[in-house]
């Protein structure tokens, strides 16, 4: 069997991790801090600074891996073409790293090269460079870190007084030591989507049906599948997604986003892995769950086809305060509630809305999705995080 590295060790390389020891591989789980979840179930750790590109190499020549697998954006990606020039498989591929780890790479690539509708958008490096792509774009709009994950650093410019604390946040949100920042025209959207999408050794693409989600400070709440839309954008996402996976190369499962506006389907990011509004799918929602799809790609095992099971949503459970030992109350009336389970991550520290764990309820194909994703935020808000 793989020895499977995985770089970064949150809760999705945690279900990552277990979804390779069911099928025998050895993983070792990589982060910058101990006791990380997915630390917690692999057969070895590895506590080191990713962006340290000599740790990284050490660590490399180290273990030997079959398999490289980054989880998290603070990683020295420049690196993993070093890798796979000798002979290591980086998933779904060090181009892909580099490109979807870094916000300006992948947007160009959609917008520029593909031809993909995107929101107009522009750069900045410095709050007067901010003020003067505001000025271009327009309010209100949106500014992103070119590097952060969970919505870290991200903010809405609605008048000028917003300009110098939406620079702060970026940076205060970015991850590694790129400090350049894109700012995107609001899109009236309707709602947005994810559409996990697989690529495979023997060439066929598949796509999970569509998540819906939604956000607060650019991070998901909730989310659910399937998400309600029309079957016209629903194959306009789908080309979509398989042209930018295409011109990334490589196999594994890719989180593809998308905002559905008035005027048709917008690409708006990408991740290279699975993706936290797909925790949906550990209610069983479809045949396989986004981090056994993953697995299963990555490693060769053909995937036939991804059937929805069952509907499903997920809803988030947040710490409010700083914590080195963190306890969760109200588990007892969650575990009470009929077709419903949950997940506790196993963070060792919490923080202000940290998420700590992820709470899943389902129903028959003909239930009523609505009602589910209504269940699991109600629950969610039963759940006290306390230290």
């Amino acid at each position: 069997m793989a020895k499977i590295l995985l770089l970064g060790s949150g809760e999705l390389g945690k279900e990552f991790i277990i979804s390779a020891q069911r099928l025998g591989h050895y993983t070792i789980a990589v982060d910058s801090y101990d006791h990380a979840p997915g630390m917690q179930v692999a057969h070895e750790k590895e506590i080191i600074n990713m962006l340290d590109g000599k740790a990284l190499d050490a660590l490399i020549e180290k273990h030997k891996p079959d398999f490289i697998v980054p989880e998290i954006e603070a990683i020295r990606t420049e690196r993993l073409y070093d890798y796979e020039k000798q002979g290591y498989t980086v998933v779904p591929s060090a181009k892909a790293a580099n490109f979807t780890m870094n916000r300006k790479a992948i947007r160009d690539l959609a917008a520029k090269e593909l031809g993909l509708k995107t929101a107009p958008y522009q750069y900045a490096t410095s709050a007067k460079e901010l003020k003067n792509a505001v000025e271009i774009i327009g309010m209100p709009c949106v500014v992103k870190p070119l590097m952060s994950s969970s919505g870290k650093g991200q903010s809405t410019i609605k008048t000028e007084s917003d300009f110098q604390k939406a620079w702060d946040y970026s940076q205060e949100g970015s991850r590694g030591d790129v400090a350049e920042v894109i700012v995107e025209a609001f899109i009236n959207f309707d709602y947005e989507i994810t559409l996990l999408t697989v690529t495979q050794q023997n060439g066929k693409t598949l796509f999970c049906p569509p998540i819906g989600h939604r956000q607060e400070r650019g991070d998901y709440q909730e989310s659910w599948q399937p998400a309600t839309m029309q079957d016209r954008h629903l194959k306009t996402a789908q080309d979509m997604a398989a042209k930018v996976t295409a011109a990334l190369t490589g196999n594994g499962i890719w989180g593809v986003e998308f905002f559905m506006g008035k005027d048709g389907v917008y690409f708006s990011e990408l991740s290279p892995r699975p993706h936290d509004t797909g925790m949906v799918t550990l209610a069983n929602t479809q045949n396989f769950n986004e981090f056994e799809l993953h697995l299963r790609a990555i490693t060769g095992l053909p995937i036939a086809e991804i059937t929805q099971e069952r509907i499903g949503a997920s809803a988030v459970l947040l710490a409010s305060k700083n914590s080195d030992n963190p306890k969760f109350e109200g588990l007892h009336t969650l575990a009470e509630a009929p077709k419903t389970d949950f997940r506790i991550f196993g963070k060792p520290t919490s923080r202000p809305n940290r998420r700590m764990g992820v709470v899943l309820t389902y129903d028959s194909l003909d239930g009523n999705i609505k009602e589910v994703t209504k269940k699991a935020k109600e629950l969610a808000k039963g759940i006290t995080v306390t230290g």
